[in-house]
């Protein structure tokens, strides 16, 4: 019996306890950074060679970045309805491929044009991957261990976006464009090898037959996914105005060393995720998201009064704590809550989620910003956790009445 069925045995019979860290664990939470690093060394850079390159405006420029997000929010969309059709290695070793290869394309690109046709290539094997990977991961994860192990899957994002722009700028600025979408290419074509030479992947689940109704229609949407999908969405546009007001901040509260920000807040979100994802199997989501939703909050309200470094790192520190501990919860929560055969379509919603989130915060607090200042951003931006934490409560209230009016039914019909 392979390796990889073995340990499926295992995890079946209770012949031995539920493991996490297995090779495929490990294996595809690597190939998963590997795919990140490569979106995360080119996403920093590739603005500043598109106006370097062909000098177009500011709003061409931004498409660098838009056209690529739109494209990968479609092919999740895509992806997720094609695995019920299609098997899963078919499509992520094509979108794995067609990643590369426009990787690999965008130096010889000799127009705007070219280059935004590339990046809608690239949004679409990106799309693809990053719904079919944490599919599999979350059929390898022990499902009492999901909180834990989506945690610990989750470092590998963690990871390439403290990285990656860091490796992105200084291949650009030692080497040159080439070298650096040459190396973008060896992490996206790695992958390959490192899940087949791993065997890695596990075999896909047999596809069951779709449930009906007494009416004979198919089973309905599970509602129970779109709290945590709005959740995540209100979290993410809070990240959406870091990312793209943080620089002009450092410069309006004259904050020279600003990128220190995403250097520390990556720092406790490595701490926080693997504890949080214990917490949650343990405790259930509240004790995770309440608390949290609070250091979010406290963070970007920090960051508003900062005028030194100190408090530059202090509000970085303590935002990482609320976003390391939400992000992965979140996930876990709408796996837990679906059937396996449903967490590719969970997946591609929870991202693009978080996808939809950072394109809104980037151009609602922008406006906001240009009628006040990026203080005073930030802290509308940390408003948008006071909404967080009154849906989420609005939805446990709800969820209590349900489950209160469910049990007095079933207490009725006994």
């Amino acid at each position: 019996m392979p390796d990889r069925q073995q340990e499926l045995h295992l995890q079946r019979t209770g012949e031995a306890g539920p493991r996490l860290w297995t090779r495929s664990f490990v294996v595809i939470t690597l190939c998963y950074f590997l795919l990140f690093l490569c979106l995360q060394m080119l996403l920093s850079p590739l603005p500043t060679y598109t106006k370097e390159r062909f000098h177009p405006g500011d709003f061409t420029v931004s498409l660098v970045t838009s056209v690529f997000a739109l494209a990968a929010i479609v092919a999740r969309i895509v992806t997720a309805r094609l695995m019920k059709k299609v098997h899963r290695n078919v499509l992520l070793f094509g979108g794995l491929a067609v990643g590369a290869l426009a990787t690999a394309a965008y130096s010889f690109a000799d127009s705007v044009q070219t280059l935004l046709a590339l990046r809608v290539l690239f949004g679409i094997g990106f799309g693809v991957g990053s719904t079919i990977m944490p599919t599999i991961v979350s059929q390898i994860i022990p499902h009492d261990r999901i909180g834990e192990g989506i945690g610990y899957f989750g470092l590998s994002t963690s990871l390439a976006m403290s990285f990656g722009p860091m490796i992105g700028l200084s291949m650009l600025d030692e080497y040159g464009f080439a070298s650096l979408t040459a190396l973008g290419t060896v992490s996206v074509a790695l992958i390959v090898p490192l899940l087949l030479g791993f065997r890695s992947i596990p075999a896909q689940p047999a596809k069951p037959r779709p449930s009906r109704t007494a009416t004979g229609s198919k089973t309905p949407f599970n509602y129970k996914i779109i709290v945590p999908a709005l959740l995540n969405t209100l979290l993410s546009v809070t990240y959406g105005g870091l990312l793209s007001f943080i620089a002009l901040f450092g410069k309006e509260a004259q904050l020279p060393q600003v990128g220190l920000f995403f250097l520390f807040n990556v720092f406790t979100v490595l701490i926080i995720r693997p504890i949080s994802g214990r917490l949650f199997d343990s405790k259930g989501h509240a004790a995770v998201l309440l608390p949290a939703s609070a250091f979010v909050f406290a963070g970007l309200t920090i960051l508003s009064f900062a005028h030194n470094t100190a408090l530059l790192i202090v509000s970085a520190l303590v935002y990482g704590i609320g976003f390391g501990a939400i992000q992965p919860t979140l996930q876990a929560w709408m796996l837990r809550d679906s059937p396996p055969e449903h967490h590719g379509s969970v997946n591609s919603l929870y991202y693009n989620a978080l996808d939809f989130g950072v394109a809104v915060g980037a151009m609602v607090l922008g406006v906001i910003a240009s009628h006040s200042s990026y203080a005073l951003m930030y802290r509308y931006s940390a408003c948008f956790m006071i909404a967080f934490f009154v849906v989420y409560l609005v939805s446990v209230v709800v969820r209590g009445k349900k489950s209160g009016r469910e049990a007095a039914s079933a207490t009725k019909a006994s």
